[in-house]
C-alpha cells in the first residue's frame, strides 16, 4: 500500500557531496515520521536522520554537521550529504512511519572511495 522510492546514490570521492531523494506513494498521512537509515555490509541498519511527526529531527552523531535532512511535503524528503567519508559507504534506505508501523524503500547505494 505504501512504496518508497529512493534516488541519488552513486560513487563519490571523499569530501564530495550527494543528494538523496525519497518519494512515497500510496496512502500517506500528512502526519508521519520520515527520513533515512543506512546499512553497510556486515553491519546492522542504523539511523541516519528522521523528521518526526512532532516536527523534530533526530540524527546520528556520525553525520551531524555534514548531512542535512529536509522535507518538501508529507511524502517527499531529501538528504543532502556533504563532506562524505569512506565510512559513509552503505545502502541508504528511505524510511516512513505511520499507522503504527515502518515502511522501507529498496535502498540506494552510496560509495565513498578514491
Amino acid at each position: 500500500q505504501v512504496q518508497l522510492v529512493e534516488s541519488g546514490g552513486g560513487l563519490v570521492q571523499p569530501g564530495g557531496s550527494l543528494r538523496l531523494s525519497c518519494v512515497a506513494s500510496g496512502t500517506i498521512r500528512n502526519m508521519n515520521d520520515m527520513g533515512w537509515y543506512r546499512q553497510a555490509p556486515g553491519k546492522q541498519r542504523e539511523l541516519v536522520a528522521v523528521i518526526t511527526s512532532a516536527g523534530s529531527t533526530n540524527s546520528a552523531d556520525a553525520v551531524k554537521g555534514r548531512f542535512t535532512l529536509s522535507r518538501a511535503k508529507a511524502n517527499t524528503v531529501y538528504l543532502q550529504m556533504d563532506s562524505l567519508k569512506p565510512e559513509d559507504t552503505a545502502v541508504y534506505y528511505c524510511y516512513l512511519y505511520q499507522f503504527g508501523r515502518p515502511y522501507w524503500g529498496q535502498g540506494t547505494q552510496v560509495t565513498v572511495s578514491s
